[in-house]
């Protein structure tokens, strides 16, 4: 399964495009290895994902195309959870090329 797809099915991230983001960014690992979006995952696959000023670490349990919301929770289970301090915004380039 895609990994874009395991992340939106098992509500660990709520969008797919948002997923896509994340892993384009290079925020999220599998197994130690930066992954891409359209990165295969299998069962017992270790997820490290850095997003929304968190930082997870989970073991995926179970792959499914579809899953209800109430069950969803069964797909990954959180090895780890932290806070992380957020990257600041780089400020703007002043266009007028004033300084």
């Amino acid at each position: 399964m895609r990994l874009d797809k395991y992340l939106k099915v098992s509500r660990i991230i709520k969008r797919r495009t948002v997923a896509k983001e994340v892993c384009e960014a290079g925020r999220i690992s599998v197994n130690g290895h930066r992954a891409k979006a359209g990165s295969e995952i299998k069962t017992g696959d270790i997820l490290r994902i850095a997003y929304g000023g968190r930082l997870i670490e989970a073991r995926v349990e179970k792959l499914a195309e579809s899953m209800r919301s109430e069950l969803a929770a069964e797909m990954y289970t959180i090895l780890s959870e932290q806070r992380i301090e957020q990257e600041p915004e780089p400020e703007p380039e002043n266009d007028l090329g004033r300084t």
